[in-house]
């Protein structure tokens, strides 16, 4: 299977999970943090699942019916029931909804991949099903690689775009000067907290433009 690499934004979208246990849950935690208004639908429900405090979760206990696929955007079945898991697989490809089931790769028409986070970086891993395992083992590697420094490297990044967009500068002349402060290290300066460095490199490579709100405190908000 080949699989088409995609970003989903879900937020106020509604989505469905069906079950309540521990893989239920998970799905739940990753969706809301996404934004997604989620309803899930199981006759029991884990007692983490019971203390999400959250406006855009609804929990109804009771047994999956095929009504509760439609006008969702998404739905994923997290049963322990094969049978009733291919059942919400085939209702959901009824109503063209996108659709997921747990460790059942052919009845899903999409996968989800073993993600790394870190701020608003996103690094996806997927074996095309074959093997969540190793995906898992290279999740494991990844987070050790990249760690909480690319939170804040990105944060700032998005400042200095976004100012650099509030200027008369042209925006086809951005590129360069972003790939001037990666290639200067402004990703390893940050990890050390390094900020005068990080100023003065602010100042040699969009000071010009940007004026006094280049520097680190004022991009971050700080002062």
């Amino acid at each position: 299977m080949k699989y088409y690499p995609v970003c989903l934004d879900i937020k106020n979208r509604d989505c469905l999970v069906v079950g309540g246990g521990i893989v239920a849950c998970r799905k739940v935690k990753t969706l809301l943090e996404c934004g997604a208004r989620v309803t899930v639908v199981s006759p029991a429900f884990s007692r983490e699942l019971e203390t999400i405090n959250n406006d855009d979760l609804s929990l109804i206990r009771r047994t999956y019916e095929s009504a509760d696929v439609a006008g969702r955007f998404l739905v994923i079945g997290a049963t322990d029931d094969e049978a009733e898991n291919r059942k919400i697989s085939r209702d959901a490809e009824k109503q063209n909804v996108l659709c997921n089931i747990a460790d059942l790769p052919d009845a899903c028409n999409f996968i989800l991949p073993s993600i790394v986070k870190r701020g608003d970086l996103l690094l996806a891993i997927s074996t095309c099903g074959n093997s969540p395992a190793f995906a898992k083992h290279l999740r494991k590697n990844l987070e050790k690689e990249f760690g909480e420094e690319y939170t804040e490297f990105l944060e700032l990044m998005g400042k200095v775009r976004k100012k650099l967009l509030e200027t008369r500068h042209a925006p086809e002349e951005h590129k360069p000067l972003f790939e001037a402060l990666i290639n200067a290290g402004l990703l390893a300066l940050v990890k050390e907290k390094k900020t005068e460095e990080i100023n003065r490199l602010l100042k040699d490579t969009v000071g010009e433009i940007l004026g006094e709100s280049c520097d680190y405190e004022t991009l971050m908000g700080c002062q």
